[in-house]
């Protein structure tokens, strides 16, 4: 693999650190995704914007503090991306598809090839809200001490950041067993090329967050839910979808369907 597509494969993995408080937690968050070959960083909202606390707990690392790219809106952030995993450190009143820390840095490193990924990390205090998580495709949660399982922002940081590193460099320790395929060229079992021409990419959040917003508007034509009252129904969805993760066509697909009902729905209402 060429010093170029190994670089550009961990800079394709996102750190975005959602609405916090204290920017000396966002110093020690940049020296922790530096120690493991990480530099992009995104703040949504924070609190306290980094000053010279935080770049002196960042240490060596202020060039990924002074580059990090700040926006208004966690779906901002991550509208590009592929694959989005959020830290949930208790579980929900609505279960969510969950990865382990080790699964959730191989699919990562498999996942970067195609499109940005991203790690969210919520507030210091409250983590991120329901809505957030709901963003996300999968939530992931470190099995730290139940007696004791208080780790601060960049000791999660450090964690997920580690799990992505050693996924990475288990398929560059892997290189001399590499060997080309109909699909592509593999290194251990972690897929480092892209998909063939038969394989479709999945969508980035921007375009399943329109699809979803089609889904709820045909469910609201046809009456299934109420415009001021969906309840749980689009939270539901969402849930069944991301478990699913259909690609670009099946979305696609999706939407045409959702088309169709609503011209149904609209041409029922004129007869009547």
């Amino acid at each position: 693999m060429s010093d170029s597509k190994q670089s550009s494969l961990l800079d394709q993995v996102r750190i975005v650190l959602v609405n916090t408080s204290d920017c000396r937690n966002i110093g020690s968050a940049a020296r922790a995704m530096k120690t493991m070959g990480l530099s992009q960083l995104v703040l949504v909202d924070p609190i306290e914007m980094p000053n010279g606390q935080a770049q002196a707990l960042a240490a060596g690392a202020t060039d990924v503090l002074a580059n990090a790219k700040v926006v208004s809106t966690l779906s901002e952030a991550i509208e590009d991306c592929g694959l989005v995993v959020g830290t949930s450190a208790r579980s929900r009143t609505l279960p969510w598809p969950m990865l382990e820390p080790r699964s959730c840095g191989e699919k990562m490193v498999a996942e970067a090839n195609e499109y940005p990924v991203a790690l969210v990390f919520g507030r210091e205090s409250s983590g991120l809200t329901n809505d957030e998580l709901q963003l996300c495709h999968f939530h992931v949660q470190i099995a730290a001490n139940p007696d004791y399982s208080s780790l601060n922002l960049a000791m999660a940081v450090q964690t997920l950041s580690y799990e992505v590193r050693t996924s990475y460099l288990l398929a560059l320790n892997d290189a001399s067993q590499e060997h080309s395929t109909g699909n592509g060229t593999y290194i251990g079992k972690i897929a480092l090329s892209t998909k063939s021409e038969n394989d479709e990419l999945y969508p980035v959040t921007e375009e399943t967050e329109r699809f979803y917003q089609h889904f709820e508007n045909a469910l609201k034509a046809t009456g299934f839910i109420g415009d001021k009252h969906p309840g749980l129904v689009v939270t539901k969805l969402r849930r069944l979808f991301n478990r699913a993760r259909p690609d670009v066509k099946e979305i696609k697909m999706m939407r045409g369907i959702l088309a169709s009902i609503e011209r149904a729905s609209t041409n029922s209402a004129d007869k009547k």
